[in-house]
């Protein structure tokens, strides 16, 4: 069965590159990007996991945990590190499970078997404390990810699960955010000091408020 935005992600225990992880108690109190990609030493993925090493400190001043998975064994995971080490120029710094077995990918509706019956597709999780998962994404494979709207996504998720505020299209970080309909006009100025515009009685904008 697909998963559902608010539905609880799944717990699991796996195996990964880091050793074995109880994923419920791995995240512990913070966030979680979960996401898999097609095969070992499959060109994209390269990049992919490169490009996601790459951001470490990005994941980290967001208190998000990463977690990649393929269905690809542990030896060959660890055999594939170091091809992305040295053509990505980083060092692969979270765990990537094994599930040779797709029990995982199983449970996290991964395998699409119009796409590919022994392999996943390039599915994404982002999953919040609370471990309701806020955002699901899923790619061809021949589409490798871009990993700075995923960012994006997180700083959307993680204002608005704040503040009583929506983020208009090709909202970026710093930019105005959309006042929640639920929010009566009148009421603005005390939620929102920083001021405000109405656009029209539905579209009222205010500056970002978790910003100085």
């Amino acid at each position: 069965m697909a998963i559902k935005l608010g539905d609880i992600a799944p717990d699991f225990t796996a195996q990964t590159t880091q050793g074995e992880i109880k994923f419920h108690e791995w995240l512990g109190e913070g966030w979680g990007l979960l996401f898999s990609h097609p095969a070992d030493f499959t060109p994209v993925c390269t990049t992919e996991l490169g490009m996601t090493a790459k951001l470490k400190d990005d994941f980290a001043k967001r208190n998000v945990k990463v977690l990649a998975l393929s269905v690809d064994d542990l030896e060959s995971h660890k055999n594939w590190i170091p091809d992305i080490n040295e053509t990505q120029g980083t060092s692969v710094n979270f765990p990537i499970i094994a599930d040779p077995e797709k029990k995982v990918a199983t449970i996290y509706d991964m395998m699409h078997p119009n796409a590919s019956s022994t392999m996943t597709v390039r599915s994404v999780f982002v999953i919040a404390p609370d471990k309701t998962v806020k955002l699901t994404l899923t790619y061809p494979a021949a589409t490798g990810r871009n990993f700075q709207e995923i960012l994006r996504v997180i700083d959307s998720l993680q204002l608005t699960a704040k503040h009583s505020v929506a983020t208009p299209a090709d909202w970026k970080q710093g930019e105005d955010c959309i006042v929640s309909p639920s929010i009566a006009t009148e009421d603005i100025p005390a939620k929102f000091p920083k001021g405000h515009k109405v656009i029209k009685p539905y579209l009222r904008t205010t500056p970002q408020p978790n910003l100085d």
